[in-house]
């Protein structure tokens, strides 16, 4: 009975969830696709760049179960992860702080029945949609030049899709802390240390151990760790830690990010 009421509800909220994504599409398509393309582009210049020319200097790498990969098999996965990283904290922090603080665009939204949640759901989703489609182009290129195999691809699709939701719902959870475009300096910052400290070129292990454990515990070294594993068919109890990891932090920073909206646009 209880779940026979609350169904209605919740197909009435996952509309408008679907509402506020869709309002991105219309205004992407306003602005041109190029837009939308261009944001695959840097991954795949790393990849073949340091994955491929560096790799050719460097040789085999070690994966943390003692398997041997060649290099660009080992960057590849992290290239993806550091991908899905980016295209989800541009599209939540320096749109959505945009959108929320100078554009003021959520308090004409928040006059419909939307809530606070909904759009930041509903934000989420359109990051994610556009990340799931950068990273399938990308691990088709894996596939071709044979990094991995089309069914381990499959399965680090939803994975990479998780990592957008993760970032995303931390980048919409900065935005809502962020005071002015300046800030964005300090993101940058933050976000790029991040890219190169995170087992992203070179394994953990290189690290002295103080440094070792701070790398382990931040979120893309979990996400570059749960790819990496999957697309070499080595994933094992660890994974499903960092799917634990990532599906909390998650939860965590969407709940903190719809209060925090609800906060500033009600003011």
């Amino acid at each position: 009975m209880i779940a026979a009421l609350a169904l209605p509800r919740l197909t009435a909220s996952g509309g408008r969830v679907l509402a506020v994504a869709g309002r991105n599409v219309v205004a992407l398509r306003r602005a041109g696709w190029l837009v939308f393309v261009s944001g695959a582009i840097e991954p795949f210049l790393y990849l073949f760049s340091i994955g491929i020319g560096v790799g050719a200097l460097i040789g085999d790498m070690p994966l943390p179960d003692g398997t041997v990969v060649s290099y660009a098999a080992f960057v590849a996965p992290a290239m993806l992860a550091a991908s899905a990283m980016t295209g989800a904290l541009t599209e939540t922090t320096f749109n959505f702080f945009g959108k929320m603080k100078f554009w003021k665009l959520y308090d004409s939204v928040l006059a419909t029945p939307v809530g606070p949640m909904e759009i930041a759901f509903g934000e989420l989703c359109w990051a994610m949609a556009r990340g799931a489609v950068y990273a399938a182009s990308f691990l088709a290129v894996m596939i071709a030049m044979d990094l991995t195999s089309p069914l381990r691809a499959l399965v680090a699709l939803p994975a990479t899709v998780l990592i957008g939701f993760t970032f995303g719902a931390i980048g919409m959870l900065t935005a809502t802390l962020m005071r002015g475009w300046q800030d964005f300096d300090l993101i940058g910052t933050i976000q790029f240390a991040l890219f190169l400290f995170s087992g992203t070129f070179v394994p953990a292990t290189a690290y002295p151990a103080a440094l070792r454990w701070l790398i382990e515990i931040t979120p893309l070294y979990r996400a570059v760790d749960l790819i990496r594993a999957l697309t070499a068919g080595r994933a094992g109890w660890l994974q499903a830690l960092d799917i634990a990891y990532l599906l909390a932090l998650f939860a965590l920073c969407l709940w903190a990010a719809s209060r925090r909206m609800s906060r500033l646009l009600r003011k």
